[in-house]
């Protein structure tokens, strides 16, 4: 079987017309070029040049035989490049707590992307027990979530923030620092059905025998936000959410709190980059979170 360099050697003959220039421009000398022109054509069993004193010229055969050689070049070179840019990105599946802010999210990723233009994020959203699922079967490489439990080597705590009460700017409550369970037993709740804290959230208000009129439902968390702003009801969020358009109250009595952070498989890596995994929590380190 030919190999590539024999082909090259080909080029170079056709592309100066000599391989006297051919040598030349591949590096290396007269006599080793023809003796991989030699090889080729008895690989090829055929002849592709006629060399006269000055000039050679191509055969039949090695008429049909360029484009050929082109096309394999060019294939050989395609497939060096592939290969290359596969080795430069890093690829890295992560997992986002879906009740963590999307505008913190974006940004996060947005300013780690503009310093580090060959990290590629394949993104899973869902739930705190489904990105938990999908770090401990292996299927992500990092997730942004809630931790539990003492910290270890495989997470990276970021944050810590407890739960506040949201309500309109224009709301009847709105002069109130601090609102009880009996402040709202008239409110119109607005349930944010992917939460985390949902259960807690319930009991807190069955404790204090509470129970505002539910008037909407939702999984999208911006979403409930908004409606809160236009006055639809009050909720319970995260108290990293923010808008022009409500308040965020303490609760009195409702004191849970959640830490946010970095989760690793305790396996290691099956996709990710350990270095730019590495990188990556340097990076959140140095971020405003709150």
């Amino acid at each position: 079987m030919f190999e590539l360099y024999q082909i090259r050697y080909f080029l170079a003959v056709v592309e100066t017309g000599n391989f006297t220039k051919a040598s030349e421009r591949s590096c290396v000398t007269q006599p080793t070029l023809s003796a991989g022109i030699k090889k080729l054509e008895g690989h090829l069993q055929t002849k592709l040049f006629n060399r006269s004193s000055r000039r050679v010229f191509l055969t039949e055969a090695g008429t049909r035989f360029v484009d050929r050689a082109k096309s394999i070049i060019s294939e050989c070179t395609k497939a060096t490049d592939e290969l290359k840019e596969v080795e430069v990105r890093k690829i890295i599946r992560f997992g986002i707590l879906r009740t963590i802010p999307a505008k913190l999210v974006s940004k996060l990723l947005r300013d780690f992307r503009r310093e580090n233009k060959n990290v590629v994020f394949e993104l899973f959203e869902g739930t705190e027990q489904e990105v938990a699922n999908k770090v401990e079967g292996g299927n992500l490489d990092l997730a942004l979530t809630i931790l539990r439990g003492e910290p270890s080597q495989d997470t990276h705590i970021l944050y810590e923030e407890g739960y506040n009460l949201i309500i309109a700017h224009d709301h009847h409550l709105s002069d109130k620092s601090n609102i009880s369970a009996h402040d709202l037993a008239e409110e119109n709740m607005i349930v944010r059905t992917r939460c985390e804290a949902l259960s807690e959230t319930s009991r807190y208000f069955t404790d204090h025998n509470i129970r505002p009129r539910l008037n909407y439902k939702t999984e999208q968390d911006e979403r409930a936000l908004e409606m809160v702003g236009t006055g639809m009801g009050i909720t319970v969020m995260p108290s990293t959410y923010k808008s022009s358009n409500i308040q965020r109250k303490n609760l009195k009595g409702f004191n849970l709190k959640r830490v946010i952070g970095l989760k690793k498989p305790f396996e290691g890596f099956n996709r990710g980059s350990e270095e730019v995994i590495n990188l990556f929590e340097i990076f959140t380190m140095s971020q405003d979170w709150t």
